[in-house]
């Protein structure tokens, strides 16, 4: 009995991890004549059930056999971390040799091995596969004598497939393949598959792109169905709806968007009062009206959630007939919208509101390049063609200010961080790389947008109706520590409250305008913060210091702005029984779930995509030279950005003029013989050395310090540690 009470005690201990019999015979010392007996012990504590074991045939008690559910999140170097489905839960690192032949985005069921209660770090490993992410993978066809197998072109997928040759379907050595996996791997034995397409070559027009979007399962076609009845919808208006909305057709209304946009979802007008106060008015695509709650279109948008942008072209949430048709608020045609009019105050305060099913007809289709000019620029030639719009122009302009002011006064953070455009020749080459412009007229309808998004989430939470809201939680605390050490480094002195606010964080950001520091500092804090999502509950959107947000202004191209326009029409006409209310909680919880899921999917794959243009374009940029400034700092090396976004890695082993130290604390490389110091934000001259497509990597090797080397210098010898970083932005 006492051996019992010692092994349960043993394994009660914190420190404790699950060990073998032969882990525990070791530790306690058991002699060859007492394995016998020590072995039936152990068996008569599983029948009792005072100790269980995990398949890996490690004892441990049952209170740490407590199973965490989520997803597989791997890494290309074959470890792995769970994201835990609940929300707020922290992730657990899954070692390498703990997988058990889980593949990235499974679905699994993961034991805690080690807790760190003080940092709340976790380490676990894989007990039970729930859900398979995929059966089919794209890669690499590689042919030997008696079979073949695939090497992914999803780097976190890391065992190579095995083909036989049978199941090849005349593949050929260097192809780019389909391969559905039919048998999953366990322990050390490879997956199983057969070749179910052959894409092409690598090199061929469009391979990559594509074989991104296959990596990522994003769909690439409607089906016959979703097509079929998509062009079942009239492209005209019922008469009906012409006498139960209000009619809009004579106010004045524009639509602003890029040059290339053709699914018009939102459309602005603009009224000075008499009193002072503005009148503005968001009106939007009535998307709801055509697809109606579990249609074969509303299935299809729920199942994509979300419309992707890859460069040169997009995959839409809707099929084309209404997103660039009926649904796209085309000028000087009727459409059907759903219409937010605010009245706002010279502080920017929305003093009152109303929300209407309208048919509007939109006056013009504007460019945000053609209001720019006519605010910023005053080009005549446009004032002139526009002139029956410029005063609302300029009305647009005054309210976006005060709009912005009251934000910025409340502590909303603004990042202003560049992002690129990249440009294509008709093969699909990168040409020309450059900064993307937020010019007035962008900011204008940005400004629009979240005030009437807010406006909208603020009146529906007051309904207490089931609805989609857009959240975004209070920032990483290790994350934002680490962040409040590096500024305080570099000399700011910000006065933190113990619970952060958004307010303190932009004053960091309106403290080093201007500096060189900027888009570092703007970068790491950035990092720092959470990611938002979608979710039923209303808790408010940390970053842009919002008490109520939710998305309302694009139901072409986000599923969510599509579910709430349901709802408020339901609320609007009065159908929300206690019955429908009911069913749409679940409704609710699961549409913000699948487009949280989805949004991320879709992020990935436009920055993979991204990745692999920009790596392209230096591959003909061997050898050149470039000025740049220095993004981020690692214990393996340092990052360099040009001033086109383009990011490139000067590995540490190259920088072959000393011996440098990574100091963590302060972000910098650190000579050990010179004490040359290698700073974030530190300008610095490059030469591209290298480009690996396959990875998508672009490395550098410095050439000379740009400026201010006398200061560096001067700083280095007196030790000065002032130091500034800027991370990956996602």
């Amino acid at each position: 009995m006492k051996i019992k009470e010692t092994l349960i005690s043993f394994m009660k201990e914190p420190a404790y991890t699950p060990m073998t019999i032969e882990e525990l015979v070791i530790v306690f010392d058991i002699k060859y004549d007492e394995y016998g007996a020590f072995k039936k012990t152990l068996k008569s504590m599983e029948r009792e059930e005072l100790i269980v074991r995990n398949n890996k045939n490690k004892y441990m008690i049952p209170e740490k056999r407590a199973l965490i559910t989520g997803k597989l999140q791997a890494h290309a170097k074959g470890f792995g971390f769970l994201i835990p489905e609940v929300e707020g839960e922290k992730d657990v690192f899954i070692p390498s040799s703990c997988m058990n032949g889980a593949i990235n985005g499974d679905k699994i069921q993961v034991q805690i091995t080690r807790e760190d209660t003080t940092t709340k770090k976790r380490e676990g490993e894989v007990v039970k596969v729930l859900e398979r992410n995929t059966a089919k993978v794209i890669g690499i066809y590689q042919d030997s004598k008696n079979f073949g197998f695939v090497v992914s072109e999803d780097t976190r997928i890391t065992q190579d497939i095995f083909i036989s040759k049978k199941d090849r379907n005349e593949a050929k050595d260097g192809d780019v393949v389909m391969v559905e996996i039919t048998k999953w791997p366990e322990q050390k034995r490879s997956p199983e598959g057969i070749v179910t397409e052959v894409l092409g070559r690598k090199g061929d027009k469009g391979i990559d792109i594509l074989t991104i979007i296959r990596k990522y399962g994003l769909p690439e076609e409607f089906t016959h169905k979703v097509l079929k009845f998509a062009d079942q919808i009239p492209e005209t208006i019922d008469e009906k709806e012409y006498k139960r909305r209000t009619d809009l057709r004579n106010i004045k209304m524009v639509t602003i968007d890029g040059e290339d946009a053709k699914d018009l979802d939102d459309a602005v007008s603009i009224e000075k009062l008499e009193d002072g106060n503005f009148k503005l008015g968001v009106h939007i695509a009535d998307v709801t009206h055509y697809v109606t709650e579990n249609n074969p279109l509303d299935k299809e948008a729920l199942k994509r959630a979300t419309s992707v942008y890859l460069i040169d072209r997009v995959i839409p949430m809707l099929p084309r007939q209404l997103s660039n048709g009926i649904c796209s608020l085309n000028p000087q045609v009727d459409r059907l919208a759903l219409s937010c009019f605010m009245i706002i105050d010279h502080k920017g305060k929305v003093i009152d509101h109303e929300i209407l099913e309208s048919v509007i007809k939109t006056n013009e289709r504007m460019t945000y390049t053609d209001v720019t000019k006519i605010l910023r620029d005053h080009d005549e030639e446009l004032i002139k063609r526009y002139d029956y719009l410029y005063e609302d122009f300029k009305l647009m302009e005054e309210l976006c200010s005060i709009l912005r002011n009251k934000r910025t006064k409340r502590g909303a953070i603004d990042f202003e961080i560049e992002e690129s455009k990249i440009i294509l020749d008709e093969m699909g080459k990168p040409i020309d790389i450059k900064p993307y412009d937020r010019e007035i007229a962008n900011r204008v309808i940005e400004e629009f947008m979240l005030v009437c998004n807010e406006t909208v989430a603020e009146h529906m939470f007051w309904t207490k109706l089931p609805f989609v809201y857009r959240i975004h939680e209070n920032p990483d605390e290790e994350k934002l520590a680490k962040f409040k050490e590096f500024i305080y480094n570099l000399g700011y002195t910000i006065q933190w409250r113990e619970e952060v606010r958004p307010r303190t964080l932009q004053e960091v950001l309106e403290k080093v305008k201007g500096q060189k520091e900027e888009t570092v500092v703007s970068t790491l804090l950035l990092r720092s913060m959470m990611q938002a999502r979608y979710a039923p509950e209303c808790t408010g959107h940390f970053g842009l210091a919002a008490e109520y947000y939710c998305h309302f202004t694009s139901p072409i191209r986000r599923y969510p702005d599509l579910q709430i326009h349901r709802i408020i029409k339901e609320h609007l006409n009065g159908e929300l029984d206690e019955g429908r209310s009911k069913k749409l909680i679940s409704i609710v919880d699961y549409a913000a779930k699948q487009s949280s899921e989805r949004e991320r999917v879709a992020q990935e794959a436009e920055r993979e995509v991204d990745d692999l243009k920009k790596a392209e374009y230096m591959q003909d940029r061997i050898g050149e030279e470039f000025d740049g400034i220095i993004s981020s700092v690692t214990s393996f090396g340092i990052f360099v950005e040009l001033p086109n976004t383009i990011e490139g890695l000067v590995h540490i082993t190259d920088l072959d003029d000393d011996y440098y130290i990574f100091d963590e604390a302060h972000l910098c490389l650190i000579g050990e013989r010179t004490k040359k110091t290698y700073k974030l934000g530190a300008e610095v001259k490059v030469k591209c050395v290298k480009v690996d497509i396959d990875n998508r990597e672009v490395y550098f090797n410095i050439t000379e310090d740009i400026k201010n080397e006398e200061e560096v210098n001067e700083s280095n010898n007196n030790k000065e540690e002032d130091s500034q970083v800027k991370e990956d932005l996602e």
